[in-house]
This record gives structure tokens, C-alpha cells and sequence, in this order.
């Protein structure tokens, strides 16, 4: 399937967050997953590994990130670069809505820091 429509991405939610799945392999894509995470107001998120680096790209808002020892907000028009086996945290800490573009190789796995495995169904 080359053509992804709005109305056709996948909605998952965990941990507060809204993941919008448009390529994964249930719509035919080989090797990269592609989705759209909506963060709310005021919403913190969980620390966790990857198996695979990711790549967000902020598209409005700011979004506070923490990368091992590295922490720093990104706003609309940045990117922040995950590398796979790094501890990562993506909180919205403001008072408006954040939304992001968000790439990684599909079979990215996570895991959480209570030791939760998570195998999010968006980038499978």
C-alpha cells in the first residue's frame, strides 16, 4: 500500500500518550515504522530502552526529553535522535499539546524500566 491516509492510521494508546501507526507492516512497509504521537498537557512519560534507534521529529509543542545523561526540550522543527540501548524519557511538561513525527526499524521492542517488556503493535 503506497498511499497512507489520515483516516486510515491505526490509533494505540499507552501511557498517556496517542500513537497514530501510518507504515508498519500491517500496511505493507518493509523496514521502517512511521507514526504520529499526540502527547497531551501535562503529561510525563516513562523511561524506557529501545532495541532500535528512533528519530522524532517535533511537529508543535515542545517535548522535555531525557537521553542517558542528557536532558533538553525540543520544540516544533527539531529533532532528537534516540539511539537504540539508551535510557529515554519523552515528557510534555507545558500547558498545550505536543505532536510528533516518529521513525525506527520495524521489530522495535522496548523495555521499561520496571522491567516490562513492551512490543508496540505501531512499530511492529
Amino acid at each position: 500500500m503506497s498511499y497512507l491516509p489520515n483516516i486510515a492510521a491505526r490509533t494505540f494508546t499507552t501511557h498517556g500518550f496517542v500513537f497514530n501507526s501510518f507504515a508498519s507492516s500491517a500496511t505493507g512497509a518493509q523496514r521502517l515504522g512511521v507514526w504520529r504521537a499526540d502527547f497531551s498537557p501535562q503529561t510525563p512519560g516513562l523511561a524506557h530502552t529501545m532495541t532500535e534507534e528512533e528519530v522524532l521529529h517535533v511537529l508543535e509543542g515542545e517535548l522535555d526529553n531525557e537521553i542517558a545523561e542528557q536532558a533538553f526540550t525540543a520544540g516544533a522543527s527539531d529533532a532528537v535522535l534516540v539511539p537504540a540501548g539508551a535510557q529515554f524519557r519523552v515528557s510534555n511538561s507545558s500547558d498545550l499539546p505536543a505532536r510528533a513525527w516518529v521513525v525506527t526499524t520495524l521489530g522495535m521492542n522496548a523495555e521499561m524500566l520496571s522491567g516490562e517488556a513492551l512490543s508496540p503493535p505501531w512499530a511492529q
